[in-house]
């Protein structure tokens, strides 16, 4: 059977694989995208979309504990596990079947299958059918990555779980231990903490949420003690004794000791690695590095006509930055002039209770880097709109240099700070300095005041603080 000829080839359709489709589409190119699993990948079906769905739920439920707070009356207040999980497939669901209609639209070819390169210009696919060839002048690899596996912490599906299992967990965890503080751990930990799991995390650096502003992690820190974690930092899972239908008792090694701990369910949540196997990248001259695939600022790898674009070609690890790639790599292909990420400028979002955002250098980061600096700070505390909401506990940070002002970074704990962290990337991206903020006239009363007042205190002109 003679190949399909394209000029495009996309291997993965989650958020990386299938814009890349689409924009390469819109600008002419006839393109073919393959998937082995779901249109949507992780992200849309078990990921960033289906856990929103789910501590959307929890957070209501929170509310719905605090219902005298606001003058109202809640009684009998209980969830259905089993509900909640239905709505949140309900809802990855109807994103993935979008994506579908999305490609049908743009004239995108989808081939259901796993594929591998099969030579310059070539991909081949296993499909349920048998193997069907493609060819391509240019080939984006979007595969993404999965849940790093610690030897002796495997998941098992019962007694240990990963990030699918909790998505779908058989039980209400009763006794819950999250390994890993991140985003997808702490995410877990909020949500099955809220619906009172007695939930203790533990994580390796000396902090939580570790790749945020230190003074923003120990913020969030108090406020999930607050709410009943027990939190262990500079500690590590050596080893689980599981006993089916029983539990599982953690050996948890902090400061030199190790301590016995017993549990009913675990969720290991330490990272992720690249889908880099069965793809024929080596072979084709690739290079992978650690479980993914080297590349320029262009998401070149340095064989002609193939690109890695998300997860695949390393960290920030997010769904935003995979979707700006691949428009940027499919302008590129189309013969235009796009500018290339600056990964710095990426906001980063966590959607435990309290909400976290940030963009740009940490305070220690920008010091580090020889920044002489001016840094704001504003509590929520100090807004109308916050303590109207009820969520009186907060705090946004921002890093200036003192020398030319220059919006270095900005950190956020609070509600509603997923929405708000964006104010500041625009700003980055326009290249804004303190006094383009300052001259801002930010709309009264709202959350994004505080973005306001935490410039000016910068530079000692807050007024509400």
């Amino acid at each position: 059977m003679a190949a399909k000829e394209f000029d495009l080839i996309v291997i993965g359709a989650g958020p990386g694989g299938y814009v890349a489709a689409i924009r390469g589409a819109q600008l002419g190119l006839k393109v073919a995208c393959v998937e082995r699993e779901h249109l949507g990948g992780i992200c849309l079906n078990w990921g960033c979309i289906p856990t929103k769905a789910m501590l959307r739920s929890s957070e209501v439920f929170h509310l719905m504990h605090r219902a005298k707070e606001f003058g109202l009356k809640a009684d009998g207040i209980g969830y259905d596990l089993n509900a909640v999980v239905q709505r949140s497939r309900g809802v990855a669901k109807q994103l993935s079947g979008g994506i579908g209609h999305l490609f049908k639209k743009n004239k995108v070819t989808v081939v259901m299958g796993e594929a591998k390169l099969a030579g310059k210009g070539k991909v081949s696919v296993k499909t349920d059918k048998g193997t069907e060839d493609l060819t391509a002048k240019s080939i984006i690899v979007a595969t993404g990555a999965r849940a790093r596996e610690l030897p002796g912490l495997e998941a098992d599906g019962d007694l240990v779980w990963t990030y699918k299992h909790a998505l779908t967990p058989p039980r209400m965890p009763k006794k819950l231990l999250v390994i890993g503080s991140g985003a997808i751990g702490i995410e877990f930990a909020s949500f099955y903490n809220t619906l009172g799991a007695d939930t203790t995390v533990v994580e390796v650096m000396d902090r939580v949420l570790p790749v945020e502003d230190a003074e923003i992690s120990a913020f969030a820190k108090k406020q999930f003690v607050k709410q009943g974690m027990k939190i262990m930092e500079k500690a590590m899972v050596k080893q689980l004794d599981r006993t089916p239908g029983k539990g599982v008792v953690a050996h948890v090694e902090v400061a030199g000791k190790i301590e016995k701990m017993e549990f009913d369910t675990v969720i290991s949540a330490v990272g992720i690695v690249g889908n880099v196997e069965g793809l024929g990248l080596e072979e084709a001259g690739v290079k992978i590095d650690r479980t993914h695939v080297v590349t320029d600022e262009y998401c070149r790898t340095g064989v002609e006509g193939v690109y890695a674009i998300g997860d695949i070609a390393g960290a920030p690890w997010l769904a935003h930055k995979a979707s700006h790639e691949g428009v940027m790599v499919a302008e590129l292909i189309a013969g235009q002039k796009p500018h290339a990420i600056k990964p710095n400028s990426i906001a980063g979002c966590t959607y435990c209770h309290p909400q976290v955002a940030s963009v740009g250098l940490t305070e220690a980061k920008a010091k580090e880097q020889g920044f002489e600096i001016k840094v704001g700070r504003f509590p929520f505390i100090g807004n109308g709109k916050a303590i109207a909401l009820g969520e009186p506990e907060g705090m946004i940070k921002t890093v200036f240099d003192a020398k030319t002002g220059e919006l270095l970074g900005a950190h956020m704990v609070g509600a509603e700070v997923t929405e708000l962290i964006q104010g500041y990337v625009v700003g980055r991206q326009l290249e804004t300095t303190e006094e383009d903020l300052m001259q801002t006239v930010f709309p009264h009363p709202t959350l994004s005041e505080m973005m306001h007042e935490a410039v000016l205190d910068a530079y000692g002109r807050a007024i509400h603080f």
